[in-house]
């Protein structure tokens, strides 16, 4: 069946090629994120494909890659604060440290891994608002809106987020380190 006045808009090598640049410019940015809300390797090329996969379907409605990346990045939060059945971090990582190819590097490693770590101990929605919150620096209404939840509800899942780390002895070990840093 042809339709006269399809001119390819979203399909063909248009909408290949705008997504391929995006794909080549910000999955190992989105890579990160993904790997921050499941806390493993694996869970997060998973959670990235599939975001990605939506993203793309949805190539037309978003137009330029700094919308995709948002709406990828939305996508994988929804994703995982949704789907509560889904087991993102069923495979815990082999935490060993990789060759260190400078100084304070090793310490950087351990923090990653133990931040993961302690991520992964959180509900899969408290995980995403705080990714969001402190890593993405979003506001509480930009992840209301990102989640399809309250601010209201952005807020609760943050403190109960934040008291469980307190809890957990996670919070107080980061903030006494910052206060040692000093001026270096």
């Amino acid at each position: 069946m042809h339709h006269g006045h399809s001119h390819g808009q979203g399909h063909g090598p248009g909408r290949d090629e705008a997504f391929s640049a995006f794909m080549a410019s910000r999955y190992p940015s989105l890579l990160r994120t993904a790997t921050l809300l499941t806390g493993t390797a694996t869970g997060a090329e998973d959670l990235a494909q599939e975001a990605l996969l939506r993203t793309y379907r949805a190539w037309r409605r978003i137009g330029r890659i700094e919308a995709a990346e948002a709406y990828t990045r939305t996508t994988m939060a929804r994703l995982l604060a949704k789907d509560r059945r889904r087991r993102w971090s069923q495979e815990l990582p082999a935490e060993r440290l990789p060759e260190v190819p400078g100084p304070g590097h090793d310490e950087w490693v351990a923090t990653a891994v133990s931040v993961r770590a302690v991520l992964r101990q959180l509900p899969p929605a408290q995980r995403a608002v705080l990714v969001l919150r402190y890593y993405h620096q979003l506001t509480e209404r930009q992840i209301a809106e990102a989640l399809g939840c309250s601010a209201g509800t952005v807020k609760s899942r943050a403190a109960r987020a934040l008291a469980a780390l307190r809890d957990a002895g996670f919070l107080t070990a980061v903030t006494d380190r910052e206060k040692g840093a000093g001026d270096e």
